[in-house]
């Protein structure tokens, strides 16, 4: 099964300001620790450990992809 890659969610504005809602007044280690039992929970959602690694993948050449901002 291949990761879906291109936009899928029904409501990516609202879901994007729930995100938003549910680190609002966390302190730092905390925002961290609800973003790891987010991943976790939605792995587990996802439960194909191919289309995870897809994921992991596409994250990380994300993260190492030049910024071009100043």
């Amino acid at each position: 099964m291949p990761l879906i890659t291109s936009p899928h969610l029904d409501a990516p504005d609202d879901f994007y300001e729930a995100l938003i809602d549910a680190h609002r007044d966390l302190p730092t280690a905390e925002s961290h620790a609800l973003n790891a039992r987010l991943v976790l929970l939605l792995a587990n959602h996802i439960g194909s450990l191919d289309v995870l690694r897809q994921a992991l993948l596409a994250a990380r050449a994300e993260a190492l992809r030049p910024s071009l901002a100043p």
